[in-house]
């Protein structure tokens, strides 16, 4: 099981938000390119960044420190927030992301995530945010009457490399990380599942690994917070 550390970026600064609310950031780092370099020395092998005004905005906001981050990180890169078009999956995967992740248009535009796909292989992620089990896009500001195992079933054939599954009302909360829907939902597809959401120790981090079905975990405001010590998390999940 792979551990994501997040890099969630705001104005141009490392944040968490709570619950998804954008007017209830928390600032964690002004400068996110030490943050990802912290990140990398000590041991994560990838990183998870979301451009969060690019996810309301619909386009890239924060794209100088996404290549900054990338420019002092010599690991492997998710990015997700605003990446709408097949130009800037290009642009993305060009400047040396790893994996874009398509959420907003995993809902509204699925030839999209197919297309992706067929052209570049094993480096299109979908993330699937859930508010009450619907899934909500454009920045989490929108609720369709979607679900979200509905939506990670439209793309079982498409190729996609993983689902990155977010339960909102956990999300940045330190209220536990939704394991029951998480692992329901990793059996139900084929496509691998990284949980997202609530994680507020390593309890959290045992449970999901339990389940024996979960590829991995995005972690944020708990590794911040100190809440989870690096080294011992990465022993965990590597035992």
């Amino acid at each position: 099981m792979i551990l994501y550390p997040a890099i969630d970026l705001k104005d141009g600064r490392c944040v968490r938000l709570l619950r998804g609310a954008m007017d209830r950031a928390t600032v964690y780092n002004e400068d996110p390119a030490a943050q990802a370099a912290s990140f990398v020395a000590a041991g994560f092998s990838w990183l998870h960044l979301v451009d969060l005004d690019g996810a309301v905005q619909g386009r890239a906001v924060n794209e100088a420190a996404v290549r900054a981050i990338l420019a002092a990180a010599p690991i492997p890169v998710q990015l997700g927030g605003g990446i709408r078009d097949m130009a800037a999956i290009e642009r993305w995967l060009a400047a040396g992301v790893r994996r874009v992740i398509l959420g907003t248009a995993a809902l509204r535009d699925p030839d999209l995530v197919r297309a992706a796909c067929r052209r570049f292989a094993d480096r299109v992620a979908v993330g699937i945010d859930a508010r009450g089990g619907r899934v909500a896009v454009a920045g989490w500001v929108e609720t369709a009457e979607t679900t979200a195992l509905d939506l990670a079933r439209r793309f079982e054939d498409a190729g996609v490399a993983a689902i990155i599954y977010t339960d909102i009302d956990r999300d940045g909360a330190l209220a536990g990380v939704n394991v029951t829907a998480t692992a329901e939902l990793a059996r139900a597809v084929a496509i691998p599942v990284i949980a997202s959401g609530g994680v507020a120790g390593l309890d959290d981090l045992g449970a999901l690994k339990a389940t024996g079905v979960i590829a991995g975990v995005v972690v944020g405001r708990a590794l911040y917070d100190g809440r989870i010590a690096p080294a011992a998390a990465l022993d965990l999940l590597a035992a």
